[in-house]
């Protein structure tokens, strides 16, 4: 069965460069859409902690926080997605603080290599989002595709979901 991965570029690993981290990896979220999230999110009240979002975003040094808020801001301009990272607020800083708390599985930063073109590219309303899937490296995409959370949830006469997947 195929999945459906948002990109999702990374630049967290060193602290240094966790505030370069958070542009990026809310980029891939604005190319993909959907209410699931929001559904599965009012089903699951009342669970066990989720420790999918790492430390939780709320527990990140405030300066990653506010790095973060302000790059939601900034890179949801393309007009179809305006209001994405209000929609859908809760699954990416949940995501993102999984990407502090983890460091990217201790990938090395490509911050310096590919930041200009990145940036020009997720701001651009005539680049898809695979144009942007595929400046990932190959390690990305394989620590990407094993730590996103993406996994099938259907509850009995339901339409299947994925597990934090907006």
């Amino acid at each position: 069965q195929a999945r459906s991965y948002v990109p999702i570029l990374r630049h967290l690993c060193p602290a240094s460069a966790m505030q370069r981290a958070a542009l990026l990896a809310v980029l891939g979220f604005a190319a993909v859409g959907g209410a699931a999230g929001v559904a599965l999110r009012a089903r699951r009240t009342g669970q066990e902690p989720d420790t999918s979002c790492g430390k939780g975003f709320d527990n990140l040094v405030q300066c990653s926080q506010d790095y973060y808020r302000t790059a939601a801001v900034e890179l949801w301009t393309h007009p179809s997605h305006v209001s994405d990272n209000a929609t859908f607020e809760a699954e990416f800083e949940c995501w993102f603080a999984s990407m502090c708390t983890t460091k990217c599985g201790g990938l090395p930063s490509q911050a310096d290599s590919r930041k200009k073109a990145l940036t020009e590219k997720c701001r651009s309303v005539q680049v898809d989002w695979l144009k942007i899937w595929n400046m990932f490296s190959e390690e990305e995409v394989k620590w990407f595709k094993k730590n996103y959370p993406s996994n099938e949830v259907q509850e009995e006469g339901e339409s299947a979901v994925h597990y934090k997947q907006a």
